[in-house]
C-alpha cells in the first residue's frame, strides 16, 4: 500500500518480545522501533512517523507511566498531527483517558487483538493523510502572507502570530518601531493575510509630502478646487476603497489634518478638497511611526483622541540589535539575493564577517544591514565576503546585571542557540557542532527553552 509506505509507523515498546509481536502483526506497514524515550525521540526526528504505537511504561522506570507521558508530550510538541495509539494494561483506563486528553489518537488494552489494532492503525494513517491534504490545499489557496519576513527571534515570532490573529478583523493596527525595522513588510503581510488580500494595498508617507499637498493626496480633490486642479482626482483613502491603507510616519501628520482623519475614522466618509458630497469608503487602516505618539499628545502635537482611535491594536517591533541571531540570518539571506542579482552565485560570507555583523549595533536596523551587504557583494574581490568587505568595527559586549543563576544559564543557552542557528543559516547539525553538543542534545535544549 503506497500511501502507508509514505511515512512510517513507529513502535515504542521496551519488551523486545512484545515489540517483535507488534511489528509482526503490523508487517504490512513500514515499521521502525524504539525501546525507550531517548531512542523514540531520535527515531521521531529521523523517520517522521505518521502513526506511533507506544507503551506508557518505559525505562528507566518501566513500572511508572512518567516516561511514557513525557514522551507523549514531546511527540505532540514535535508534531501535533502525529496519531499516537497508547497500549495500556487491562485496568489502566484512567491513564488511557489522560493520554487521550493530552492528544493521543486512541488507546488499546493489552493483550490486544491484532486485527483490531491493524484496523485502528489503518484509520489513523487515513486521518493523517486527509489532514495533510487539507493543509496542502489551504496552503495553495492562501500563500504565506509573511514570506517577506526573515527571523528566528522569539519576539518577532510572537509578532508574526499577532499579525496572523488580527488579520481577519477590521481593527486599526498601529506598528511602532525604529526606522528600518520592517514596518511596511509587516503591514503588507497583514494585508495579504486578511480577507482584503485581493484588493489594493495603498501606502502613503505622511513625512514625505509637503503639508500643503498632503490633504489633497489623502482625500482627493474636485475639478477647479484650486489652481491647476484640471480634473477630479481620487485621494489615497478613496483609491484604497475595499483594501488597506497604510499611513506611514503618522506622527508627522499636520495637526489640522488630524481632525479630518479622525472624522473619517469615526464616520467612514470623506469629502474631497473643494467638494461638498460625503463619499462612503470601506478601508482598513494600518499606521506606522518611529515616534512616541503619547509624548507628542502631551506636547499638544498629536491629538490624543486620534491616537486612541488608531491604537486599537498596537504592535511594538524590536530593533535588529534586540533580535537574537537575526542579523546573521538576514546577512545570509541578503548575500544570496544580491549575489544572484550580480551573477555571483558562488559568493558566500566568511565567519569573521558574520561575527562582525553580530557584534554591530545596527542603528539603521535592517535597511542599514541590507545596504551594507549589497555594498560588500559588489566590492568583494574573491568568492567570500570578509570582515574587511563588510567594514564593521566590533562592539563591546554589555554586562548582564541579573544574579539568578538559572535565569542567566537559560538566557545564555537561548542566546547561544539562536546565534548559532543564525550563523549557520538554520542548519541544526552545523549548529550542534558549533555549540559542541550532539544533535539530540541540541533538540532537547531547544524544546526545553521553547525554541521551535
Amino acid at each position: 500500500m503506497t500511501a502507508e509506505k509514505s511515512r512510517p509507523l513507529m513502535i515504542v515498546e521496551d519488551d523486545l518480545a512484545l515489540q517483535k509481536q507488534i511489528k509482526w502483526s503490523l508487517d504490512r506497514f513500514d515499521c521502525v522501533t524504539a525501546s525507550d524515550r531517548e531512542s523514540a525521540l531520535l527515531q521521531l526526528r529521523k523517520s517522521l512517523p505518521a502513526v506511533v504505537t507506544m507503551d506508557l511504561g518505559l525505562p528507566p522506570d518501566a513500572d511508572s507511566v512518567s516516561e511514557g507521558f513525557k514522551l507523549l508530550e514531546q511527540i505532540m510538541a514535535f508534531d501535533a498531527d502525529i496519531k499516537v495509539i497508547v497500549l495500556t494494561g487491562q485496568n489502566d483506563q484512567a491513564n488511557a483517558l489522560r493520554a487521550v486528553a493530552m492528544g493521543a489518537y486512541d488507546f488499546f488494552a493489552k493483550p490486544f487483538e491484532p486485527e483490531l489494532l491493524n484496523l485502528t492503525v489503518e484509520r489513523a494513517f487515513r486521518l493523517f493523510e486527509l489532514q495533510a491534504e487539507n493543509k496542502r490545499l489551504r496552503a495553495l489557496h492562501q500563500p504565506d502572507a509573511l514570506a517577506g519576513l526573515t527571523t528566528r527571534d522569539p519576539q518577532m515570532m510572537r509578532i508574526c502570530r499577532t499579525i496572523e490573529k488580527v488579520a481577519s478583523s477590521n481593527a486599526t493596527v498601529m506598528l511602532l518601531g525604529e526606522s528600518g525595522t520592517g514596518k511596511e513588510v509587516l503591514a503588507r503581510g497583514l494585508h495579504q493575510a486578511s480577507p482584503r488580500r485581493d484588493e489594493k494595498f495603498v501606502a502613503i508617507n505622511c513625512a514625505a509630502i509637503p503639508e500643503n499637498l498632503l490633504e489633497s493626496e489623502l482625500f482627493g480633490y474636485e475639478k477647479g478646487a484650486f489652481t491647476g486642479a484640471a480634473k477630479t482626482t481620487l485621494g489615497k483613502i478613496e483609491t484604497a476603497n475595499g483594501g488597506t491603507l497604510m499611513l506611514d510616519e503618522i506622527g508627522d501628520l499636520p495637526f489640522q489634518l488630524q481632525a479630518k482623519l479622525l472624522r473619517f475614522l469615526q464616520e467612514r466618509t470623506i469629502e474631497r478638497v473643494g467638494g461638498r458630497q460625503e463619499i462612503a469608503v470601506d478601508v482598513r487602516i494600518i499606521c506606522a511611526t518611529h515616534q512616541d505618539l503619547m509624548a507628542l499628545a502631551k506636547e499638544s502635537k498629536f491629538r490624543e483622541d486620534l491616537y486612541y482611535r488608531l491604537a486599537e491594536i498596537v504592535v511594538n517591533i524590536p530593533p535588529l540589535r534586540d533580535r537574537v541571531g537575526d542579523s546573521a540570518l538576514l546577512a545570509h539571506a541578503f548575500v544570496r539575493r544580491f549575489a544572484q542579482e550580480q551573477n555571483r552565485a558562488s559568493l558566500s560570507i566568511s565567519e569573521d564577517a558574520v561575527k562582525a555583523i553580530e557584534q554591530h549595533r545596527w542603528p539603521g536596523n535592517i535597511r542599514e544591514l541590507e545596504n551594507c551587504i549589497k555594498r560588500a557583494v559588489i566590492m568583494a574581490e574573491g568568492n567570500q565576503i570578509t570582515s574587511d568587505d563588510v567594514g564593521l568595527a566590533p562592539a563591546a559586549d554589555a554586562l548582564d546585571t541579573s544574579l539568578d543563576l538559572r535565569l542567566i544559564r537559560d538566557a545564555a543557552e537561548k542566546t547561544a542557540i539562536l546565534a548559532a542557528m543564525g550563523r549557520v543559516n538554520g542548519n541544526v547539525l552545523k549548529a550542534a557542532e558549533l555549540l559542541g553538543v550532539s544533535r539530540p542534545t541540541l533538540y532537547d535544549l531547544m524544546h526545553r527553552l521553547g525554541l521551535k
